[in-house]
């Protein structure tokens, strides 16, 4: 099969690997559908993280039951599913509490041991407990079909965040990043009733599409009183933050905008954040909440939420490519030339 392959800092690759094959009971093989490259992504592709040669690249993906295990139940060839960006057995002690990203038995899709979403087929492990079902609703819909594949990370990782910063109906949020996660964060926020959503980023065309999400006010973070202008929005900060971006400048702006006894959620992947502000947060009684979204756990109601006609992320993936374009989307990526990246690899 044919399959994304990091080779070096800006070298990824589509290459011939060998197919996958069915090794224990639970397993499934999923023929993909549709794969997104993802933000976090670009830290390998950038040499920021350090991963060796020849490692599968993606966690993102949607697609067809082609082979089950003999101890799979749940689900049978042809159904399409989503995949979260992490598996797990769903039987742990943190499954139960639905943290699966904390499973005892918990992996991640891609690196040099398991099959990236970026390739034409994937060995899922611990398959009824991973997989959800897509409904016949998206399947049949090109539109939700792509929106969908947001809900397997950007979307669950941005509802993740708000829920995590105790946003609530009525409430005022703040979003500091303007990427596919801060986006989806708005979007979330709007969805679970928010009154006030500020939007802070720096591109101008992102601003705009947060705005459509939902964002009641944008601010742009290289003004150099951003988060002086966001505390005055909010009439002296938001008690619901969500750090969206993974830097050490965004989760400062997060700081600065809480409002004392407020909640600060960082979903970003961390890239460079080395220190913290334990006097904001001992002194302003700030809560830091976070981080590796439990993405299995939010797909049901968003899969419903998204069929349902009240969700819809698919702007989000502002460039299409085919599986062998996989190099030019990150190149994409990497330039900021688009949001994020959907490869078409096969039909549903």
């Amino acid at each position: 099969m044919r399959a994304t392959v990091f080779h070096g800092a800006r070298d990824v690759r589509v290459e011939t690997v060998p197919d996958p094959s069915i090794v224990e009971p639970t397993d499934a093989i999923v023929r993909v559908v549709n794969a997104a490259i993802c933000g976090s992504d670009l830290w390998p592709y950038r040499g920021v993280a350090k991963w060796e040669s020849g490692a599968r690249l993606g966690h993102e993906f949607t697609g067809i039951v082609e082979a089950v295990g003999s101890g799979v139940t749940a689900l049978a060839p042809g159904q399409f599913v989503a995949a979260p960006f992490s598996y797990a057995d769903g039987s742990c002690e943190f499954c139960r509490e639905h943290l699966y990203t904390s499973c005892k038995h918990a992996g991640f899709w891609g690196g040099m041991d398991e099959d990236g979403g970026q390739g034409q087929f994937v060995r899922v492990p611990f398959a009824d407990a991973t997989l959800v079902a897509i409904p016949d609703a998206i399947r049949h819909d090109a539109g939700k079909r792509t929106a969908v594949l947001a809900l397997t990370d950007v979307m669950g990782t941005g509802y993740h965040g708000v829920v995590s910063a105790q946003t609530h109906a009525g409430g005022t949020v703040v979003v500091v990043g303007d990427g596919a996660v801060g986006l989806c964060a708005v979007q979330s926020a709007r969805y679970l009733g928010a009154e006030r959503i500020v939007c802070v980023g720096h591109h101008a065309e992102r601003l705009a599409l947060a705005t459509r999400f939902g964002a009641t006010e944008v601010v742009d973070s290289h003004d150099a009183d951003a988060a002086q202008h966001v505390v005055e929005l909010t009439h002296g900060g938001a008690a619901s933050v969500v750090e969206a971006v993974g830097v050490q400048s965004s989760l400062d702006l997060a700081l600065a905008v809480v409002r004392d006894g407020g909640t600060v959620a960082f979903v970003g992947v961390p890239a460079g954040m080395e220190t913290l502000s334990f006097r904001r947060l001992f002194s302003g009684n700030v809560a830091l909440r976070g981080a590796l979204a439990p993405v299995r756990a939010y797909l049901p109601e968003l899969m419903n939420a998204l069929a349902g006609g009240a969700i819809d992320p698919s702007p989000v993936f502002t460039l299409k490519l085919p599986l062998e374009g996989a190099p030019q989307g990150y190149k994409a990526m990497d330039e900021r030339a688009t949001i994020k990246v959907s490869l078409e690899i096969s039909t549903p």
